[in-house]
């Protein structure tokens, strides 16, 4: 059977669009000598149709160029205007005809039209209305509700979206307040529309207003367009919008206390064919359209869902019907994205009243993260699969709120050297406590076990590093270590690395090497000057007159870049040279994480000054250290008014530094350096060896337990392609007329394939994070300068089953993502 569906944009965006789209389509009609057509848009889609159960159907799906208030607003002209393309549809061979929104409501909800037209029509109604009443079924079930217990206000009553969807859920037991428009019938006449049975579970109200402030759940059928401001919704609230014009405002209020989802919407499933292809982009498909199509593969010409009042049992079959051929109520989504169900389940604490559980730990550590930290890394977190929440953790193992153990191969990027709560640590911290020992006395008198701690540093780091400074964090680290350097040697210049990163603040910023982290602060320090990585030359010619060269000897989160040998012995000479301090950033590299218990040791490297954190205490309490050599600091702060130039509130405190003397004293008994060393060869060796044969994956690096793997997703010309398929696909031959484009267009066209290429190789790398923890329970993630790098940072308590397992899992992801002919 041959169906024809008449659509209309839903935004004054989508119609522009597809005004652009008649426009040009145009020019390369009158170019070909083609009649211009300027009534109707047709899609190149939906020509074919097969279903789950191999059945059949062909179809024309036509875009009128207006908006439903368009249509709405000139109700006459637009029936007419729908009649015509019915019966061009009816003429071009289609024996039913869909009518999608307000091109239903024009002709009386479809009898008007249908008297017009000769062949069965159907509105879509009914899918839309069982999809609609699915969908309140997904979020009660998230919330924890009963539908008995349920209070639901459904605004459009008596409409027929609106009564059909209010019909359902009264048959499931729900209690309703229906919303009307204020008019000349009463409310409470209306109320007598409904069977006498199910009457008493509704109460029927003209008071919007009124029924939002009372109800948490809502299901909006009027398709009035903007009737519901959601800064007045209350808190907890679910709104299902299945009308078109929307009407939930589409206002940007960034209210993460409630939730605004599409109503009204099927998805096809993997087994129907659209033109022969599986149907990807039907995973948000109108309820009206669907119902069209389904009809059609049923052979079923008959004028299914007219008029306001709508057979329920015919709504409840066409959900059958649709399910049995492969189309099934889509899943939350809001303007085509979809909604994670945790999205719901955050709101769960707003319905205890009617609920039947208490929302989990996990979602309500959500809802309070997204409110009050950082609402858009929450998006993030959600749309990658990242946003767990861990209760426990033990070694290189973390569980989350639901009980899931996963292995994690972050490690606090770097801080976990121990793995979580080492039992030497967690020791120390309740020794420290149960003795009662002052934590904050310095400044006032001496803190004995800070004094300890330098003591215990100065003798174990590299050369003649005999003084030190403690502050709370690594960047605090890299702010010290600048100002020591621009103290002691009265210079201003500080030199520093291309793609390095030493920090966020505006100082460690300002040596950090990528623009995308400081361009938002600019104008940072002056003076401040850039040479390649491990370039000898370009470091000759920058240091003399410079105060400082910090530098990281492997670039951590510039993508576990290690330099070119002999490079960092270079510096060390050519700071001695010029004069220059010579700052060593091991806040990631030392306590073992590279193999030796400090990264520079492995040239015999000695700096002059010394930036410590991350692992320092285990990962337990934030402490960092800054450790200088006699002579620089005296030169900084040797006098009794500069000795107190530079000092910190927090750091230093004896509770930090008895976890970081319990550290030190496990790194080396438990010899985790060498551990370090052997295990991390193997497991490059190893992970070398398992993504070899995947020409995605670019290479396996690293040193010790500081490994990565850098992807290549190999989309060089993709997005010219995709534009090129674009104008291909879409009506009016518009690929005819890409040549003509004028010169500033083609280049934007060209920057903003580029950008897109670059963009899928960093969610090449994201995919392979995500596939990682959902389907492995191993946690991974990107480095903070390079999205194309996976970090490889374990704990090096790691044990070689942990190892061996995190390896078979990463060949079997890289299977999965596998597009390539096997070798």
């Amino acid at each position: 059977m041959k169906f024809g569906f008449l659509a209309h944009p839903v935004s004054i965006g989508q119609q522009n669009q597809l005004r652009a789209m008649a426009f040009l389509g145009g020019l390369v009609a009158e170019r070909s000598g083609r009649e211009v057509t300027r009534s109707h848009i047709r899609l190149p889609m939906f020509t074919t149709v097969t279903s789950m159960t191999g059945q059949e159907c062909t179809g024309e799906v036509r875009y009128l160029p207006h908006t439903a208030e368009d249509l709405l607003g000139r109700s006459r002209a637009a029936a007419r205007l729908v009649a015509e393309q019915a019966k061009e549809l009816a003429a071009g061979g289609a024996e039913l005809i869909g009518l999608g929104g307000a091109t239903s409501i024009v002709g009386d909800r479809g009898l008007a039209t249908a008297a017009l037209v000769g062949v069965p029509l159907t509105s879509g109604n009914s899918l839309t209305a069982y999809a609609a009443r699915e969908l309140v079924h997904t979020v009660l079930d998230r919330l924890g509700t009963a539908p008995e217990s349920a209070e639901i206000c459904v605004i459009g009553f008596p409409g027929a979206v609106g009564l059909a969807v209010a019909r359902l859920l009264l048959d499931d037991g729900c209690r309703l307040t229906l919303v009307c428009r204020r008019g000349r019938v009463r409310p409470a006449d209306l109320l007598a529309q409904l069977p006498a049975d199910i009457r008493a579970q509704a109460t029927v109200t003209d008071d919007l207003d009124n029924a939002l402030g009372r109800s948490r759940l809502v299901v909006a059928a009027s398709s009035t367009g903007g009737l519901v401001d959601p800064a007045r919704l209350l808190p907890g609230t679910v709104v299902i919008d299945v009308a078109l014009p929307r009407d939930v405002r589409d206002t940007d209020h960034r209210r993460r206390d409630i939730v605004v989802l599409d109503g009204g919407l099927v998805s096809a499933n993997a087994t129907v064919r659209i033109d022969g292809q599986q149907a990807g982009f039907t995973s948000q498909l109108n309820g009206c359209l669907a119902e069209t199509i389904v009809l059609a593969l049923e052979g079923r010409a008959e004028s299914y869902s007219l008029g306001r009042e709508l057979d329920p049992d015919a709504v409840a079959g066409i959900g059958l019907i649709a399910a049995r051929h492969g189309f099934e109520t889509a899943p939350p989504a809001r303007h085509g994205r979809e909604v994670p169900l945790d999205r719901i389940s955050e709101l769960a604490e707003w319905h205890r009243a009617g609920s039947r559980c208490r929302p989990d730990q996990g979602a309500q550590a959500r809802a309070r993260f997204a409110t009050h930290v950082n609402p858009f890394l929450a998006d993030l977190y959600t749309a990658h699969g990242l946003n767990r929440v861990f209760t426990s953790g033990r070694g290189s193992t973390l569980t989350s709120a639901d009980g899931v153990d996963h292995l994690d191969f972050v490690a606090g990027y770097g801080s976990l050297n121990l793995g979580h709560n080492h039992p030497a640590m967690t020791s120390a911290l309740q020794r420290f406590l149960a003795a009662g020992t002052p934590t904050f006395v310095q400044y006032t008198s001496v803190p004995a076990v800070t004094a300890e701690l330098a003591e215990r540093l100065a003798a174990l780091a590299p050369g003649a590093l005999e003084r030190v400074f403690f502050g709370n964090s690594g960047t605090e680290a890299v702010e010290a270590a600048l100002k020591l350097a621009r103290a002691a040697t009265g210079r201003t210049r500080l030199v520093y690395a291309e793609n390095s990163y030493h920090g966020k603040t505006l100082g460690a910023l300002s040596v950090t090497g990528r623009r995308a982290h400081r361009e938002r602060f600019e104008p940072l320090l002056p003076d401040c000057v850039a040479v390649p990585f491990g370039d000898e030359q370009a470091l000759r010619e920058a240091l003399p007159g410079a105060a400082a060269f910090i530098v990281e000897p492997v670039q951590g989160e510039g993508g576990v870049l290690l330099p070119p040998p002999g490079y960092l012995a270079a510096a060390r000479r050519l700071c001695t040279e010029a004069g220059a301090v010579l700052i060593l950033d091991e806040i990631q590299t030392g306590l073992g994480r590279t193999g030796t218990m400090f990264a520079c040791e492995r040239e015999g490297v000695e700096p002059d000054v010394l930036c410590l954190a991350k692992s320092l205490s285990g990962g337990l309490v934030p402490i960092s250290a800054t450790l200088a050599t006699a002579e620089v600091w005296d030169a900084a702060y040797g006098t009794a008014t500069g000795s107190l130039l530079h000092t910190s509130t927090f750091g230093g405190g004896n509770l930090a530094s008895a976890v970081a003397l319990a550290t030190l004293d496990t790194l080396e008994r438990e010899d985790l350096p060498r551990r370090a060393e052997d295990l991390g060869s193997r497991l490059r060796t190893e992970l070398s060896r398992a993504c070899e044969p995947f020409d995605f994956v670019r290479e396996v690096r690293g040193i010790g337990l500081m490994n990565a793997i850098e992807f290549d997703g190999h989309f060089d010309g993709a997005g010219q392609a995709l534009a090129e398929d674009i104008l291909t696909r879409l009506p009016g031959g518009l690929h005819a007329l890409a040549d003509t484009l004028p010169d500033d267009v083609r280049a934007a066209l060209r920057q903003a394939s580029g950008v897109l290429e670059r963009s899928l190789s960093d969610l090449l790398c994201l995919r392979f994070v995500a596939s990682m923890g959902r389907e492995h329970r191993i946690l991974t993630f990107v480095t903070a300068n390079r999205n194309q790098v996976l970090r490889i940072q374990p704990p090096l308590v790691l044990t070689d089953e942990e190892a061996d397992r995190f390896v078979t899992a990463a060949r079997l992801v890289c299977e999965s993502m596998n597009t390539a002919l096997p070798r």
